[in-house]
């Protein structure tokens, strides 16, 4: 019963987590071992059942440990695998523009504070909604509004600088 009530609860969200998980990493792989330690921590808890918002409770978890997890890695080198394989050149137009999208997008994210970063996430990309966000951030629905506003007036207005 315990693993059928999980599979209905949490299951559903598993989607959620990996996108959130995702957008803070850059990395599939790393995304997916954010979330399955997420969920399996979950399962692990005797009282699970007993949190309010269980939800919530899973996207703080993997935020807090995506961001974990891009701190460890601010202080390793990456290099290239040996067995990889240098795109077309048909590829690289479409890949090079949207790169720049994302890379622009990315640097102005990054200019943000912690929390607004996060909240611009859950809303944009996440499409959660205020009240989910707030439960979330443990804020109220009213900063979520207010936060999102001043974003959106940052946006464009480094939208117009460039």
């Amino acid at each position: 019963m315990r693993q059928n009530k999980f599979k209905a609860t949490l299951l559903p969200v598993r989607n959620k987590l990996f996108r959130l998980a995702l957008s803070i990493t850059g990395n599939k792989e790393d995304a997916e071992d954010i979330v399955q330690d997420v969920l399996l921590h979950v399962l692990k808890k005797e009282d699970w059942e007993q949190i309010e918002n269980i939800e919530a409770y899973c996207f703080r978890s993997t935020r807090n440990r995506a961001l974990d997890m891009i701190a460890l890695k601010d202080n390793q080198i990456e290099s290239l695998p040996d067995d990889f394989d240098f795109p077309v050149q048909d590829d690289i137009s479409k890949k090079v523009e949207a790169q720049e999208y994302i890379d622009w997008m990315e640097k102005w994210l990054n200019q943000l504070p912690e929390k607004q970063q996060t909240i611009f996430r859950l809303r944009e990309i996440e499409e959660l909604s205020y009240k989910e966000i707030a439960s979330i951030l443990n804020i109220t629905e009213e900063q979520v509004k207010i936060n999102l506003f001043r974003l959106r007036r940052r946006l464009k207005e480094y939208f117009d600088k460039i």
